[in-house]
């Protein structure tokens, strides 16, 4: 048999962590070094590997229903090696240290099992629950694999050079950035959209650090069911562009 399938063989690393082509993860498990992955992301796996829903403590699971945030996540145990993707989009690794990272919990894909998660608000100029009011923040050391639709831009955020991103096209910053949330609106109704610009919340970000920005403002559809035709899901987490995007709440 031949084709050119036969070049798109396995990428042979010595890392534990290797991005196997832009939309496809390798993680190499040796017994002592458990890994947490969204559920169902698993595409193949190589070995005698064990997957388990991973259990949430009532808390995580009240942050989870009062913010729409947190990680539906399986636990990946054994030996050998596990593929993960999810819609075909874009990976990439961080090294999370002391600093911390924020990150909506739609794009993570995986992530070291010793990360400490948890939800976070981020304030609001005038105090509205909207597009980015909750995020996940990932603390300890270890490494997260995150994901974007399409390639994305890092920005650099210094004290003389702030940060402006849409709340739908963020995916992660860091911890340490004073984020502040707002309606860049000319409407005395800060609850209306922009005018006919179709912009709505931003998050502003002061400090020192950095910003991931994927080009896209609408995730790819999470919760798609076959024949339902468009997904109802979009968007930063539960409070994303499902309601903003899709004129389901402030017209």
């Amino acid at each position: 048999m031949q084709s050119p399938l036969f070049s798109h063989t396995e990428q042979q690393s010595q890392d534990r962590y290797a991005v196997q082509n832009p939309q496809l993860l390798r993680i190499s498990l040796t017994g002592h070094d458990d890994i947490l992955a969204r559920k169902g992301a698993m595409v193949a796996y190589q070995g005698l590997i064990d997957f388990d829903g991973e259990y949430q403590s009532g808390g995580q699971r009240r942050a989870r229903a009062n913010t729409g945030e947190g990680l539906d996540l399986m636990r990946c145990s054994g030996q050998g090696t596990v593929y993960l993707a999810n819609l075909a989009q874009y990976v990439h690794l961080v090294d999370v240290d002391r600093e911390g990272i924020t990150v909506d919990s739609a794009y993570v894909l995986a992530l070291d099992s010793s990360l400490h998660t948890e939800v976070i608000a981020v304030d609001s100029q005038y105090g509205i629950s909207g597009t980015g009011k909750y995020q996940l923040n990932i603390t300890g050391q270890g490494k997260v694999a995150l994901m974007t639709s399409g390639q994305p831009l890092m920005l650099q955020v210094t004290p003389d050079k702030y940060v402006n991103a849409d709340a739908d096209a963020i995916v992660a910053w860091s911890s340490s950035l004073r984020v502040q949330m707002q309606a860049q609106t000319h409407s005395s109704n800060v609850r209306r959209r922009r005018g006919n610009t179709g912009e709505g919340w931003e998050l502003s970000f002061l400090g020192q650090g950095f910003a991931l920005v994927q080009p896209s403002e609408v995730m790819p559809p999470q919760d798609a069911q076959l024949g339902q035709g468009v997904a109802a899901q979009f968007g930063v987490g539960q409070q994303g562009a499902r309601g903003q995007n899709q004129n389901n709440a402030w017209n």
